[in-house]
């Protein structure tokens, strides 16, 4: 018999899944009820008002799984959960129609001044000629970050006869073509649309992506929305071009801080705003529900789960044979991730020596869980990295080699995009710890952790006391620097460690030195 807490309220039709099962007892009560055992409970479902902290879960010690009904896990303390072994998951995709429907009708309202007029009439005024409105058709929407929701407000302002320009790094030619949208670089953009939307995760490569630099790119009458996350926008600079009339107006549904109180928007009639109502429906709170229980029960009944985001149950013995070997191959994914930017048709991985001889299907996934982090909104574990693959298209091998290139163990990681690839190579030494040893093209040994640069270059004399001055004098402390090269007055690599990520002002000194090809910012979590 398995004891199933339901503490934060979720219907019964919600809940159906689990009523469902002969096995299992359904108690909805809330944690801190003195009538519940914490000791006898096997799952737990929350939304967001039940807090899942380490002192919750240190009562809770038959507990094995945690279901958050919501895209959002901010209310659960991930790392203190799988420390115990417990899995958390939660339904990523539940509140997408909600969401992509949100941003339309707030693109719709603000381009007719829908609200404005409301109120106008609530207050007994009759201003038609104030609220004079713009069509959607006919116009470019610009889309930054074409994951399900982008997808899905794509479709909906395709049937208004908009015309539909993309940006996403990630986003191959094929699949654009599938959508019939128009694939554009960030530029293109921000220059051709009239009306701008943001559907990307907040990330340190997002966080405010549009900033007064972006805005002074786009054209004088453009829109902006951002139903995605708070920040992605810039709050200060938006409002600076709304004042001086660059910007048309905007559609706000989240902020960067909520509740935003005192806000510079607010004071804009053109700006209008919602307190983060994207998946507040009553069916997407009946599908989120619905999904995390479904995926409860199959997790009870010794089935795969799918949107599990930390590390699945599996046997410890397997676990800790595996361990370091899927920390490099976490590591290696995301670095190759950060240094090829676009579209990826296929990944693959190859084992050699005594790495071969381990579970290594589950390292493939985890290459792929660390190669889409950052890349997608959705959490991507080892649970669902190739079906994610698969939704978008990649090819992922896993082949067996008997080159070990000298090492007892060897791991290579290849990715192939529609223009370039890109081939990293990894080992694991006892006592030493995970380390690259090829780049690329080039034979290198570095440490896969922290905040690095990645500097492709000639090699010419005085390049690499060129970076060394400018991150002097930015009062930058280089922790650790290791250099590769094929020959002599040739192409050359350095990489280099920081103890704080480098800013974009450092990042633009840099890429001006002569003899620079290209440079590449990377945060690798250990």
């Amino acid at each position: 018999m398995f004891t199933i807490l339901v503490a934060d309220a979720i219907s019964k039709e919600g809940l159906q899944p689990l009523l469902e099962m002969e096995n299992a007892l359904i108690i909805q009560k809330k944690t801190s009820d003195p009538e519940v055992n914490l000791e006898n409970i096997d799952a737990l479902l929350v939304r967001s008002a039940t807090k899942v902290n380490d002192e919750l879960l240190n009562k809770m010690p038959n507990l094995k799984i945690i279901a958050r009904a919501g895209v959002g896990v901010d209310n659960i303390e991930v790392e203190a959960a799988t420390r115990r072994g417990i899995v958390v998951i939660n339904a990523p995709d539940g509140n997408t129609i909600s969401t992509a429907e949100h941003t339309f009708a707030m693109m719709a309202s603000m381009m007719r001044n829908i609200p404005q007029a409301h109120q106008t009439v609530k207050n007994l005024e009759w201003k038609r000629n104030n609220y004079l409105g713009t069509e959607l058709y006919g116009k470019t929407l610009g889309i930054i970050g074409m994951g399900r929701i982008g997808t899905e407000l794509a479709k909906r302002s395709k049937a208004f006869g908009m015309m539909i320009k993309v940006f996403d790094p990630f986003l191959t030619k094929e699949r654009a073509a599938r959508l019939g949208v128009e694939s554009s670089n960030i530029d293109t953009v921000l220059q051709d649309a009239d009306i701008i939307t943001v559907h990307t995760p907040l990330t340190t490569e997002t966080k405010g992506m549009i900033n007064e630099q972006a805005l002074g790119k786009t054209k004088k009458g453009v829109f902006f929305l951002n139903c995605a996350r708070g920040g992605i926008i810039d709050e200060q600079a938006l409002a600076k071009y709304i004042g001086i009339g660059h910007v048309a107006g905007a559609a706000l549904d989240v902020f960067e801080t909520e509740p935003p109180g005192e806000n510079p928007l607010f004071k804009f009639e053109n700006v209008i705003a919602t307190p983060h109502l994207g998946a507040s429906t009553k069916e997407a709170q009946l599908n989120v529900a619905t999904q995390v229980a479904r995926e409860v029960r199959l997790f009870l009944e010794n089935n795969p789960v799918s949107n599990s985001i930390n590390l699945p149950a599996i046997s410890k013995d397997i676990f800790e044979k595996i361990r370091p070997f899927h920390q490099i191959s976490k590591q290696m994914g995301s670095i190759i991730s950060q240094c090829i930017k676009e579209g990826i048709r296929e990944i693959s991985i190859t084992y050699s020596g005594t790495v071969a001889e381990l579970e290594t299907s589950y390292l493939t996934k985890a290459a792929l869980a660390g190669f889409f982090k950052n890349r997608i909104a959705v959490n991507v574990n080892e649970v669902n990295a190739l079906l994610t693959a698969k939704e978008r298209g990649i090819t992922v091998g896993e082949k067996i080699s008997a080159d070990a290139y000298g090492y007892a163990n060897c791991i290579t990681v290849t990715a192939k995009g529609e223009e370039h690839s890109f081939v990293i190579r990894g080992t694991y030494i006892e006592h030493y710890g995970p380390r690259i040893v090829y780049l690329n093209g080039f034979n290198i040994d570095f440490l896969p952790e922290g905040n690095l640069l990645y500097i492709h270059h000639m090699d010419r004399p005085g390049v690499i006391g060129r970076v060394g001055k400018i991150l002097g004098d930015q009062s930058i402390n280089i922790a650790t620097m290791q250099v590769g090269r094929k020959e002599a007055g040739g192409e050359a690599i350095m990489v280099l460690s920081f103890d704080r990520p480098l800013e974009d002002d450092t990042l633009a000194l840099l890429t001006k030195l002569d003899d620079i090809v290209s440079i590449n910012r990377m945060t690798v979590l250990e």
